[in-house]
């Protein structure tokens, strides 16, 4: 049994449902079916019990249950074990929209200089998924932005910026000193695909039920904007295209940039991460005000623009 399937395998035993699993997973749902099907042949005997609304495990899949978590959890240990015993280890690490963010250089500086071995491996991730492939095994720690749904992870909060309504230049908005919420209201904004963690959605939308284009990146984004006035929020930071701009809002709580791995996972090599991380956030240089006219975003710089 590939340890992959094992982690389908867990993620639909936990789900009980084979389209909340592959939401968890960040995959669709037939190559997931396909997947449990095929392990289901291999063991010989059916794992789930299928209906309309959903599964439930049979008794050998109770069974499966507990022997794969113990494989994935064994499979963990020996990673760190023998990395650490070869002197170089991997670290992957997830990141969500910009990487040039000043924190992130420090922290790959810091980071280089205290474990000049272990061979760091990044995972550029789009807007539809904040743990950057966390729930999946995809990576080990994740560098991104709250909120999202933390359950069974750890987050180690590391800096907040404030928020601010991205528009075209020439929007009769866009002259404004700084703007609140209601004042968007008719607007269109941003909308992440269906099956992307609600908080997430939720916090990108001003923390109400909108409609507008559906979108994945940060290009997708932007092009929004330029193209068809959509509005989009963003940290305020970094530089936009000419033709667009950034106005604070008032009454929108800010971005929190944030450390994610999975709960329990003892990695050292992760404990490290964070610490560092927290350092580098810390120590951050000023940053310049930014008013309307200015362009606006930041680490992960241009979210909701989400990021």
């Amino acid at each position: 049994m590939e340890l992959r399937t094992l982690r389908y395998f867990v993620a639909v035993a936990e789900e009980l449902h084979f389209g909340r699993a592959a939401t968890r997973l960040h995959m669709s749902q037939p190559p997931l079916s396909r997947a449990i099907k095929q392990l289901e042949a291999e063991v010989g005997a059916l794992l789930f019990a299928r209906s309309p609304t959903g599964v439930t495990l049979t008794a050998v899949g109770a069974v499966l249950l507990d022997e794969a978590r113990s494989l994935l959890d064994h499979a963990d240990r020996v990673r760190v074990r023998v990395g650490a015993a070869a002197g170089a280890s991997t670290l992957t690490v997830g990141i969500l929209g910009d990487g040039t963010d000043p924190g992130v250089s420090r922290l790959a500086a810091a980071y280089r200089r205290t474990h000049p071995g272990v061979d760091i491996r990044i995972r550029d991730t789009d807007l539809t998924d904040p743990t950057c492939g966390l729930r999946a095994g995809l990576v080990d720690v994740a560098l991104t932005r709250a909120p999202f749904d933390e359950t069974a992870l750890t987050v180690r909060a590391l800096r907040d910026d404030p928020v601010g309504v991205v528009l075209r230049a020439d929007d009769p908005l866009a002259r404004r000193d700084r703007l609140r919420l209601a004042e968007l209201g008719d607007r269109r904004w941003f909308q992440f695909p269906q099956g992307t963690d609600p908080l997430w959605q939720s916090y990108w939308n001003g923390g109400t039920p909108r409609e507008g284009p559906v979108v994945r990146g940060v290009q997708e984004c932007l092009h929004a904007v330029l193209w068809n006035g959509t509005v989009g929020l963003a940290p305020l930071g970094h530089d936009l295209p000419a033709e667009l701009t950034v106005v604070p809002l008032a009454d929108m709580a800010p971005s929190r940039v944030v450390a994610v791995w999975n709960e329990g996972d003892t990695n050292p090599l992760i404990h490290s991460f964070i610490g560092i991380a927290t350092a580098a956030y810390r120590h951050r240089a000023p940053r310049r005000a930014v008013h309307s006219g200015d362009a606006g975003g930041d680490v992960g710089g241009d979210v909701g623009m989400g990021r």
